[in-house]
């Protein structure tokens, strides 16, 4: 009797605690369940009013579009030609990250890698520069693309996003890979491998996670960055998919069923990108910040 006794009080702690367990869980599942729903609807706002006439959005914005028209979505590459912004959102956002992660992957793997005089002082001048606003270098910045010659065109927004974005690459990325063994570098060179064969073949392969996680970021920023947009890019031929947004309201009146529409246009190249590198951003952004 006895023993049976001491058996059930044995069970209850554990038992206690699964509860505790569930109730946590439960409640955590709770929360991001109802935070994400903030997102999803208001996607959702945007989507389901791209299917209504203006004045329909106007009355009743919260009403789901039972009798949908595609006629915003013909307006949108029509009268913005939102075809075009695409075309050059794409090629300057894709050349940003290309550039920001061939630069920054280069100059990650000499910070990690090497340790000469003077890397602690250039790990300050880089975080030093996060604290400097972009308004802060908008006049220098344009005086050099109008001496360069480049206002106006794709690089000069280009150059000006790299430069911007750079930083906070080389930081992830050398983060990242001052984790990865000295040792698989040792038998790299062993087999013959030098410098830029091994950045290539090996510590790039590794760093996939981190590389993934920039990117993902770098092409966000640049391809939402209105303010570089409307300042160093004003000619239409050039002009991003953002700048031409700013421009429905002004140009077209209040059409609410457009301007929905073509949020809804620009959230798709978004929602591709991320789509294909969701599973390397957690990976990438906290395996660098806890070893690194």
């Amino acid at each position: 009797m006895q023993q049976l006794v001491k058996g059930e009080r044995q069970v209850q702690p554990s038992q206690n605690i699964f509860s505790k367990i569930k109730i946590s869980t439960i409640l955590m599942y709770t929360v991001l369940f109802s935070w994400s729903l903030t997102t999803i609807y208001a996607l959702f706002w945007i989507v389901n009013n791209s299917f209504k006439g203006s004045q329909s959005v106007m009355n009743n914005s919260f009403k789901v579009a039972l009798e949908p028209i595609f006629t915003n979505y013909t307006n949108a590459f029509d009268r913005i030609n939102i075809g075009r912004g695409y075309a050059n959102s794409l090629i300057m956002s894709g050349s940003v990250v290309f550039l920001v992660l061939l630069l920054g992957g280069l100059a990650a793997y000499v910070l990690s890698r090497f340790n000469f005089k003077g890397r602690k002082v250039i790990y300050s001048i880089l975080y030093a520069t996060l604290l400097i606003p972009t308004f802060a270098t908008v006049v220098p910045v344009y005086e050099l693309l109008i001496e360069w010659k480049f206002a106006n065109k794709h690089i000069g927004l280009i150059f000006p996003q790299t430069a911007g974005n750079l930083t906070f690459a080389i930081l992830v990325l050398a983060g990242y890979m001052s984790t990865i063994p000295k040792e698989l570098e040792e038998a790299a060179f062993i087999d013959g491998c030098n410098r830029w064969t091994l950045f290539v073949k090996i510590l790039f392969p590794v760093s996939r996670p981190a590389f993934a996680s920039a990117s993902i970021f770098v092409f966000l920023w640049s391809y939402n960055d209105l303010f570089s947009a409307l300042i160093f890019v004003s000619k239409d031929s050039v002009r991003p998919i953002v700048s031409l947004l700013s421009e429905i309201s002004s140009q077209y009146g209040t059409d609410y069923g457009l301007m929905a529409a073509a949020i809804s246009l620009t959230v798709v190249p978004v929602l591709i990108v991320y789509l294909f590198v969701q599973k390397f951003i957690e990976k990438g952004l906290t395996e660098g910040a806890v070893k690194g």
